[in-house]
């Protein structure tokens, strides 16, 4: 139950845009980088930033910052059990 005055993770100001990566796209990614998933920097299913997008393990997460340099760094994660 979410209190009134209570911040989700996923809202807040400072939590950069998450989201599930399609199948299809994950291929992409693979074959850019030259990597297998598991290869890809990690992240636990029961982070704050992901619990309310219904990943599961081994879902791949795109994370989008901005950036004062690059104006939108991507960065990748692969999900994984705790």
């Amino acid at each position: 139950m979410v209190k009134k005055n209570q911040i989700l993770v996923p809202d807040h100001v400072y939590v950069p845009k998450h989201e599930i990566v399609s199948k299809e796209e994950a291929r992409e990614v693979i074959a850019k980088y030259n990597c297998r998933l598991v290869e890809l920097p990690l992240i636990f299913v029961t982070d704050p930033a992901i619990v309310g997008l219904g990943v599961k393990p081994g879902d791949l997460i795109k994370i989008t910052r901005t950036s004062s340099t690059a104006g939108q760094a991507v960065y990748y994660r692969y999900v994984v059990e705790v």
